[in-house]
């Protein structure tokens, strides 16, 4: 008897050979498309895919309107979180409580021993680790998913380079107008800009002061919620000559403090919300990345409970507030932590 797999299926090229490599493995593949926002437009269109390939491969093909959910978990927090002033990681947490919180959920109630997605990252069960492509490895945004659900996830682009998938995806009958798409967006909901979406629940353009790491005004901004740790454009500083980064953000008072980049350098920061794939006796060394985009340099962690505090071995820079921390041994995820 085959083994059961629901594979999260977009429309794309990614989850569909996803699919087809597991059906070619022997598992009886069955998909899901989740719904996770509401443009009606952009899921018919993709909905409309995933069931022509569900029939080109004999396979069920499941819509799962996920959007309640995803609104309270996700959406909602995204907001929330710069409207505090604060850089949020939505996908991050979508992965943990939808695409394998809610999914796994759904494949439970279907009787389905196991999940796979098209990211590109491995899972052996116990931990990730990153992808064979450096150059897609997703492996960072999977770090806050509990760690129950591993035994039951499968990532088949894991071992893959993405010009392969697309060299195997000329072959595939099904794939030849999907094949040519645009890759998607980081963030599902977010057409182009973040503040875009602000704009849909709040007043965003409301002038402020600009001061300096001293709290003297040096010049105005826009709206604090148009900026992020970072950012050197949009703002002015009187008299400056050398460049300036936004180094925090003052919701309250709709202020943002500037300085040289020299200011933006930190070297160790909090962290809160951990999660774990290794167990740990208070302490331990590793490597980490403050953002997706950035190199991972090495650190020394202090546990205290779901708080810990983060030693770096060399400064890095635009280090923000609640985006996610995540720590390596090597290619292998030790876990993560939300920055505080």
């Amino acid at each position: 008897m085959s083994k059961k797999v629901l594979v999260g299926m977009s429309g794309g090229v990614d989850s569909t050979v996803t699919a087809i490599l597991l059906q070619q493995e022997g598992y009886e593949v069955t998909g899901v498309y989740m719904k996770l926002h509401d443009n009606e437009a952009y899921h018919q269109s993709n909905f409309t895919k995933v069931e022509r390939v569900g029939a080109y491969l004999g396979i069920k093909v499941y819509f799962h309107d996920l959007s309640s959910e995803f609104k309270e978990n996700v959406y909602d927090y995204f907001v929330d979180t710069y409207k505090a002033g604060l850089t949020p990681n939505p996908c991050v947490l979508c992965n943990r409580t939808i695409k394998f919180g809610k999914m796994v959920e759904f494949a439970n109630s279907l009787g389905i021993e196991k999940v796979a997605t098209g990211h590109y990252l491995n899972c052996d069960g116990e931990f990730f680790y990153m992808a064979n492509d450096l150059t897609k490895d997703q492996s960072y945004f999977v770090a806050q998913v509990d760690k129950a659900v591993l035994p039951k996830l499968i990532f088949p682009l894991g071992s893959w380079i993405k010009e392969d998938v697309k060299s195997f995806a000329k072959n595939i009958p099904v794939l030849q107008d999907i094949g040519e798409q645009k890759e998607s967006s980081e963030i599902c909901f977010v057409e182009n800009e973040y503040t875009e979406i602000l704009e849909r629940h709040m007043n965003i353009d409301q002038a402020g002061e600009t001061i300096n790491a001293k709290g003297e005004v040096v010049g105005t901004h826009k709206g604090y919620m148009h900026y992020t740790i970072g950012k050197r454009r949009g703002f002015t500083v009187d008299g400056a000559h050398d460049p300036h980064f936004v180094l925090a953000i003052d919701a309250e008072k709709n202020q943002i403090v500037v300085g040289k980049r020299e200011e933006l350098a930190k070297d160790s920061f909090g962290i809160k919300k951990i999660n774990l794939f290794e167990t740990f006796d208070g302490e331990f060394s590793a490597t980490v990345k403050v953002r997706y985009r950035t190199q991972d340099i090495p650190c020394h962690v202090t546990l205290d409970g779901n708080l810990g505090s983060v030693q770096l071995e060399e400064s890095v820079y635009g280090l923000a507030y609640e985006q996610v921390a995540v720590f390596y041994d090597g290619n292998r995820v030790i876990g993560s932590g939300v920055i505080c």
